[in-house]
């Protein structure tokens, strides 16, 4: 999986999707190194938790390419949506954001429409994460190093980049997310 920096809005995706495709094929296969991979079409998300049935955005594709060499499938995600989650960066970095200047979990449900348990187990993984992310983060913005706890960590960190953004150069690290 690769994901793409610079789409962070789901309607920003779509209408990439829809005019420059190419935008989002890899110039090379991350797996072997053979050039350009074929468009080998789209799979479907429902990243757009939020939208009733008539506003929602949802399916939204997920190009694919195949390397002919080495036969395997990569998919490109957009910058805004979250890889194996259903929800998109976004929504996660409301909740988290929420969380770090202590708000309940109850009324975060309340508000952000997430369920209480989801809200636990994205702060209990931020958690767990914390220092392969803040070491990886660092390296990208030496003054986060100024912030040694968890807390002043990722509230500097959202100050200064989102969420979403945190995770590509996560990714782009070599750092497994979610």
């Amino acid at each position: 999986m690769i994901i793409l920096p610079g789409i962070t809005g789901l309607l920003q995706h779509l209408n990439a999707v829809k005019t420059n495709l190419n935008s989002y094929r890899p110039k090379y296969c991350p797996n072997c190194g053979k050039a350009y991979p074929w468009i080998h079409g789209y799979y479907e998300r429902k990243p757009d938790r939020h939208g009733d049935s008539t506003n929602s955005l949802n399916p939204v594709p997920i190009p694919r390419f195949f390397c002919s060499h080495c036969r395997i499938t990569i998919s490109v995600l957009p910058e805004c949506i979250a890889p194996r989650r259903w929800y998109i960066w976004d929504i996660q970095q409301a909740v988290l954001l929420q969380i770090l200047i202590k708000e309940s979990f109850r009324q975060i449900s309340k508000t952000v429409l997430v369920a209480r348990s989801t809200c636990r187990r994205w702060w209990n993984w931020l958690k767990e994460r914390y220092l392969l992310h803040g070491s990886t983060l660092r390296c990208h913005y030496p003054e986060l190093g100024y912030h040694t706890d968890f807390n002043g960590f990722w509230s500097a960190c959202f100050k200064k980049i989102s969420l979403s953004k945190a995770m590509l150069l996560c990714n782009q690290s070599g750092v497994t997310i979610p």
